[in-house]
């Protein structure tokens, strides 16, 4: 399977039509046609529904597309970083991090070696931990801000100072705003959000105790924001970290914390023995020189 038939198969998806992603790719439709029904042949499925108007894909092309795309952005970011290694410091890091209050400690160090490197620019992934470890492990993502727990055996890291601390998100009008903190007993019988990570359920699950077992788990949600939706419509109370919660209009949506308080910590993480861009590189060792930490 070739890079370029790849490139070809996504540009057909994005257009939904082989002549129109002929025409993008300044190649012949005959051509373009060749070359995907040779694909589908070499592969040995179908890849693609032909319809009168437009082209839509089968359960195997959907498939290839989330692959090609994973496929063709690690090959894009390589040969990136072979030129970058012949050049001055610069290029694009891309860092992964969830809604954390550590976000603010990222960036002062990236302010701080921007300072160095003005020419580095970034790509900023949110998502959960194990999610943006997952593409770390695919060499998608240079850096992971990472909330524990989780599992870096794998990796370098850096343990931020910086306390996570867990809070309860209500609406304002809502009787537990009267509260100055939330305990277990005052969130049984409420419908709950909780998150999604299996490994944060796990330290939610013990700071609930004996409660955990009988609380009305209605929704669970990876990120936040979109949690807080649900709670400003009426739907749950979510628990989550505070990270950017105080950065929000108050006066639709409010939180306290849990009581006795519940915190958790951070990692700037990344892969061992695994080769990176020059400033990927570079920010790596700033990042242990500016948090003034030495290596796990």
């Amino acid at each position: 399977m070739e890079i370029r038939v790849l490139r070809y198969f996504l540009a057909v998806v994005r257009e939904e039509s082989i002549t129109k992603a002929a025409d993008a790719l300044h190649i012949t439709q005959p051509t373009l046609s060749r070359q995907l029904s040779q694909m589908e042949e070499d592969i040995g499925v179908k890849l693609f529904h032909r319809g009168t108007r437009k082209i839509t894909l089968t359960n195997e092309g959907m498939l290839l597309k989330r692959r090609a795309e994973e496929i063709l952005q690690l090959v894009d970011n390589t040969e990136r970083e072979l030129v970058e290694q012949e050049k001055q410091v610069e290029g694009k890091i891309t860092i992964g991090c969830g809604e954390l209050a550590s976000v603010q400690i990222l960036s002062e160090l990236m302010e701080d070696f921007s300072k160095k490197h003005p020419v580095v620019s970034y790509d900023i992934f949110t998502a959960t931990a194990d999610l943006v470890k997952e593409q770390m492990d695919k060499g998608l993502i240079d850096i992971g801000l990472l909330l524990e727990p989780i599992d870096i055996e794998k990796y370098e890291f850096i343990r931020l100072s910086k306390k996570e601390t867990w809070v309860v998100l209500m609406r304002p009008d809502d009787e537990l705003a009267k509260k100055e903190a939330v305990s277990a007993k005052d969130l049984l019988g409420l419908p709950m959000i909780l998150p999604r990570r299996l490994n944060v359920q796990g330290e939610l699950a013990s700071w609930f105790g004996d409660y955990f077992e009988n609380l009305n788990v209605l929704f669970t949600s990876n990120l936040s924001t979109n949690g807080a939706v649900m709670v400003k419509n009426g739907l749950g109370y979510s628990v989550v970290i505070e990270g950017s919660v105080p950065f929000w209009d108050q006066s639709k949506i409010t939180y306290r914390p849990l009581t006795p308080e519940l915190t958790a910590t951070c990692v700037l993480a990344w892969k061992r023995q695994q080769p990176f861009s020059l400033a990927a590189t570079r920010f790596m060792e700033h990042a242990k020189c500016f948090l003034g930490m030495s290596r796990a």
